[in-house]
C-alpha cells in the first residue's frame, strides 16, 4: 500500500512539473474600433544588449490601457516584432502580439539596437 501511495503521488507531481512545459495559449483580440492614439515619448538611450518595445495600447476586456515600452533581452540571430494592432477589413483592428522572428544578415529592423529615440511610440 505504500509502494503503491508513493507511485501515484510520484506521477501525480511528475503531471504538474510537465504540464506547464506543453501548456499554449493562443488569445485572438479583434475589435471594431481603433485604439487611441499613440503616445509621444522619449526613448533611452541604446543599449549593447537589448532592443527596446515601444509602449503599446492593450485591451482589457472593457477599454484600452497602456503598456509602457520596455526592454527586451537581445537574441543573436533574431529581430524583434513588437505588439501592435493592424487594421484589417476597414476598421477592423487586430491586436498582434510581440515575438521574435529570425533575421539575415542583410535585415535591419528599426528596434534591433534601440535607435529609434524620439519617434512616436506608436505600437
Amino acid at each position: 500500500m505504500f509502494i503503491r501511495t508513493i507511485a501515484i503521488a510520484v506521477l501525480a507531481v511528475s503531471g504538474f512539473i510537465a504540464a506547464p512545459a506543453q501548456a499554449r495559449v493562443d488569445v485572438n483580440i479583434d475589435l471594431d474600433f481603433s485604439p487611441p492614439p499613440p503616445r509621444v515619448i522619449v526613448v533611452p538611450s541604446p543599449r549593447h544588449d537589448s532592443v527596446w518595445s515601444p509602449g503599446y495600447w492593450a485591451w482589457d476586456g472593457r477599454h484600452h490601457v497602456w503598456v509602457e515600452g520596455r526592454w527586451v533581452r537581445a537574441r543573436e540571430g533574431y529581430r524583434w516584432i513588437p505588439e501592435r494592432w493592424e487594421e484589417h477589413d476597414h476598421q477592423r483592428y487586430h491586436f498582434e502580439p510581440g515575438r521574435w522572428e529570425k533575421s539575415h544578415k542583410h535585415d535591419r529592423h528599426e528596434h534591433d539596437r534601440g535607435h529609434d529615440r524620439g519617434h512616436r511610440d506608436k505600437h
